[in-house]
């Protein structure tokens, strides 16, 4: 019977360090290079995401002004898409799942009469202010 300690030196299986330390420069090139695209997709994606919940909005007041005959008021705003604010043919809630924040946790804007459109429905986007480009564009319903 053979012991362990009398065996030839047999080469363990497994990795060098300098095979470690390659892969790992490889893996952070991949990561520098391909990071910074999935970041500007996502940053779409919310613009893209406020796009539709404007169009959802919207297409919400044209019920409401099809059931009382005229869209909210400035003061109503768009709650009265979520709750009776005492207009006699209000035949709602008109939002299936409430009234939504924007994708960056700010409320819709509304105005009535619109400065665009009858009504303006838009987001500030995500610096919250007016103007801005990239995530910080406004996203309303007359773009």
């Amino acid at each position: 019977m053979k012991s362990y300690h009398n065996t030839p030196f047999r080469r363990l299986s497994g990795f060098t360090l300098v095979e470690l330390l390659v892969v790992l420069v490889i893996l952070g090139l991949l990561a520098g290079l391909v990071g910074p695209r999935v970041f500007n997709q996502l940053g779409g994606a919310k613009s893209k995401t406020a796009a539709v919940q404007i169009k959802d909005l919207e297409q919400a007041a044209d019920l409401f002004r099809l059931d009382v005959g005229r869209y909210p008021t400035a003061n109503e705003g768009l709650g009265a898409l979520e709750t009776n604010p005492n207009a006699s043919g209000w035949n709602g809630p008109y939002l299936k799942h409430g009234l939504p924040d924007d994708p960056w946790g700010n409320p819709y804007r509304y105005e009535s009469p619109g400065r665009h459109a009858e009504i303006d429905i838009f987001s500030y986007g995500a610096d919250n202010a007016p103007a801005g480009s990239g995530e910080n564009a406004d996203v309303g319903n007359w773009k």
